[in-house]
C-alpha cells in the first residue's frame, strides 16, 4: 500500500490514535532501498527488481529503455571498474519481459570504447540478444540541453538517453578519487558530451544540475565487487572487496546513501549526494529510508 492508498483506507484506521496515524504516514513517505545479497548475480538481481514492484512498474510494452552502466574503463570483470556483465544482461532481460520494444545499452567511455565495450563483458554478454542495441556513442547525437542549473547553465546530452521512456541507472560501487565515490548520481556523466573535465571545479553541484534534468527512473548499484581504492580505474586485484549485494531503489539519493556505507563512509561524506538531497532529488539520511534485505 502506498501513501495514497493508505489515506483512502483512512476509515479503516479509525481505532488509531493520531500518533500511530501521524506515524503510519510517516513510515509511507520512507523510500525503500533493497538490498539484494547472493553469489548467483542474476538471481540476486531479479530478487532485488522483484522487492521494488518488478520491471512492469516501470517498463511498459512498447517502451523503449536505456539501461545505462558503467563500463568506462578497459578494464576485466575481476578488476570492478565496471558494472558487472551479468548484473546487466540481467536488467536488460527483465526489461524485454516487461515489454520494451528496444533496449539501449552505452556509455560515453574514458579510455577507448572499442576496448571498454568488449574487456568490461558487456558486449559480448549482451551478444545475439533480440531487440538490444549495445553500441558505441555517435558524437552527433549529443544535444545542447538548458539546464538552467546552479553551475551548469547548458551541457551538450546524448538524445537517446532523453527520449528514452525509460532510464535506468546500473553503476557499479567504487572508489573516486575526486568525488570519494562514485555511484548512481555520477553514473550520469557517461550521457554527457563535451569537455566533462570542466565540471570538476564544481563536481557535486554540477551532477546535481544534471540529475535534476535527467530523472532515473530506477537505480540499480552493482555491489557484486565494489573498488576500494585508486578508481575510478583501478587496476589492482588487492583493491577490489567482493560484497555478492545488488542495491535497487527508485530513489537515486537514498541508493547512493546506502551504498556508501559499504565503504565504510557516511552520506554526508559524499559532496555529491549532499548536493543532490540539498536540491530534492531523494533522501540521504539513514534514519529515514526504509532498508530492506531479500
Amino acid at each position: 500500500m502506498d501513501r495514497r492508498e493508505f489515506i483512502k483506507s483512512a476509515g479503516a484506521f479509525t481505532l488509531m490514535t493520531p500518533i500511530l496515524f501521524k506515524e503510519a504516514l510517516a513510515a509511507m513517505d520512507q523510500p525503500l532501498v533493497v538490498v539484494a545479497e547472493g553469489r548467483d548475480y542474476p538471481v540476486i538481481t531479479r530478487r532485488a527488481i522483484n522487492a521494488v514492484g518488478g520491471m512492469k512498474r516501470f517498463v511498459k510494452r512498447g517502451d523503449v529503455v536505456v539501461v545505462k552502466p558503467n563500463m568506462g574503463w578497459d578494464r576485466s570483470v575481476e578488476l570492478a571498474a565496471n558494472t558487472h556483465p551479468l548484473v546487466v544482461r540481467t536488467v536488460v532481460e527483465e526489461c524485454l519481459s516487461a515489454g520494451a520494444r528496444k533496449v539501449k545499452v552505452f556509455d560515453n567511455t574514458c579510455n577507448d570504447a572499442r576496448r571498454c565495450y568488449v574487456n568490461s563483458g558487456i558486449e559480448n554478454a549482451l551478444e545475439g540478444m533480440k531487440n538490444v542495441e549495445c553500441k558505441h556513442i555517435e558524437t552527433e547525437r549529443f544535444k545542447k540541453v538548458a539546464l538552467n542549473g546552479q553551475f551548469l547553465k547548458e551541457w551538450e546530452l546524448y538524445d537517446e538517453a532523453l527520449s528514452a521512456n525509460v532510464y535506468i541507472n546500473v553503476p557499479i560501487a567504487k572508489h573516486h578519487g575526486l568525488s570519494k565515490l562514485t555511484l548512481g548520481l555520477k553514473n550520469v556523466m557517461g550521457v554527457m558530451g563535451g569537455n566533462r573535465g570542466f565540471i570538476h571545479r564544481n563536481i557535486d553541484v554540477a551532477l546535481a544540475d544534471i540529475n535534476s534534468h535527467l530523472k532515473s527512473h530506477l537505480t540499480l548499484i552493482d555491489a557484486t565487487r565494489i573498488l576500494t581504492a585508486h578508481g575510478p580505474q583501478g587496476g589492482n586485484i588487492a583493491d577490489v572487496k567482493v560484497l555478492n549485494k545488488v542495491i535497487a531503489s527508485t530513489d537515486i539519493v537514498a541508493a547512493d546513501a546506502f551504498a556508501t556505507t559499504l565503504f565504510g563512509m557516511k552520506p554526508a561524506d559524499i559532496p555529491v549526494t549532499v548536493s543532490a538531497y540539498k536540491r530534492g532529488l531523494g533522501e540521504m539520511n539513514l534514519d529515514r529510508i526504509k532498508v530492506v534485505r531479500v
